[in-house]
């Protein structure tokens, strides 16, 4: 509750209390006028007859009986008001304790202090709400970290395995011990993607990540990417075709632009048809600058197109250790071009997935 919507209620509240002592005062008047004509009458016998001292003294001082009936009157009704109030605040205070009750009970309050119920509603569901998705947060990171051990451990034996054959069998062919470095390094190089990986995950929960803007050419970067993942391409006998002018000029920072545009051709690469073609596409209209990658793969389902970009979430659950990731690629992709000002989205068409984004030239 802000301090307008206290003072609001502060005077909701000393209106309330005005109107309540002016309509006892009018009505205790009126009582008093109905009693003192029968005080006149018959009362005034009786009290007469009961005590002769207390009849004398009420006959001449009329005034002070006025006074003290009003006092009476008044005291009574701040009183009641003020038990009403109080009751209610006990039970705004009865109900915090349902705000931790993790179940859909609506907290329910007198109607006096009814704004509350709302706002402590508001609450309990934003609590429930939150820690819901702290849980979910959690339990995906548990399986992610369980995941990734289990992809570290794959590797990590092949290494060992190979190693120790090489060590210990002193008689291997040339071409047999060149075959198994390379396949040792292969997995060496997969354990340092995956421990990579642990480092993204603690940097994208500890802190923000930092732009350094400076002035760079994404036609040379783009270009510079798609030749850096050639042997990645050959391996799944794809190609890459970039379609930009020479020169496209853009205030940023190269590094972290570098790594989302890397995220987004890995993701292509990592998901596409054998024997397809990868298509980026980067163009310059006004003030706005276009990026596009596009594959043909598997159409993604229209409710995982809205999780995409979530921390931790993996499209393919199938896990392979080839492919299987932090599930922190697109995510981080997003935050950078975010922190950019820019925008990203993906669309499926035909066979085709498509990410899209957006730079605002400043």
């Amino acid at each position: 509750m802000n301090i307008n919507e206290l003072t609001k209620r502060k005077i909701k509240l000393f209106v309330s209390l005005l109107g309540n002592l002016t309509v006892a005062v009018i009505v205790s008047i009126i009582v008093y006028f109905i009693l003192a004509l029968f005080f006149e009458n018959t009362l005034s016998v009786l009290v007469e007859r009961l005590n002769y001292d207390l009849y004398s003294w009420i006959v001449y001082n009329r005034d002070i009986v006025v006074y003290i009936y009003i006092a009476i009157v008044l005291a009574v009704i701040i009183y009641r008001f003020i038990s009403k109030y109080v009751d209610s605040i006990n039970e705004v205070y009865k109900s915090l304790d349902l705000i931790l009750k993790e179940d859909n009970e609506t907290i329910k309050l007198p109607s006096e202090v009814n704004e509350f119920s709302e706002k402590l509603n508001d609450i309990k569901y934003d609590y429930i709400l939150s820690k819901k998705n702290a849980k979910e947060a959690e339990d995906k990171k548990n399986d992610l970290i369980m995941y990734m051990a289990h992809d570290l451990k794959t590797p990590l034996t092949s290494i060992i395995g190979y190693l120790t054959l090489l060590t210990d069998e002193k008689e291997i062919p040339r071409n047999l011990q060149e075959k198994y470095m390379k396949i040792a390094l292969d997995k060496a190089l997969r354990v340092e993607e995956l421990t990579n990986e642990f480092f993204d995950i603690t940097r994208y929960n500890l802190s923000t990540m930092p732009i350094n803007k400076q002035n760079i050419n994404l036609s040379y970067l783009l270009e510079q990417l798609a030749d850096e993942c050639f042997p990645m391409l050959e391996e799944k006998h794809l190609k890459c075709n970039l379609e930009a002018e020479e020169k496209v000029m853009y205030l940023g920072d190269g590094d972290k632009l570098a790594r989302a545009f890397g995220n987004l051709l890995k993701n292509a690469i990592s998901y596409s048809f054998e024997n397809t073609t990868i298509y980026i596409n980067l163009e310059e209209k006004e003030n706005e600058i276009f990026i596009s990658f596009r594959n043909k793969g598997e159409k993604i389902p229209e409710y995982k197109l809205d999780k995409i970009f979530d921390k931790f979430y993996r499209g393919d659950q199938s896990r392979t250790s080839s492919t299987g990731g932090a599930g922190l690629g697109l995510a981080i992709t997003k935050e950078i071009i975010e922190l950019h000002n820019g925008k990203i989205t993906v669309k499926n068409y035909d066979e085709y997935i498509e990410f899209d984004v957006r730079l605002n030239i400043e």
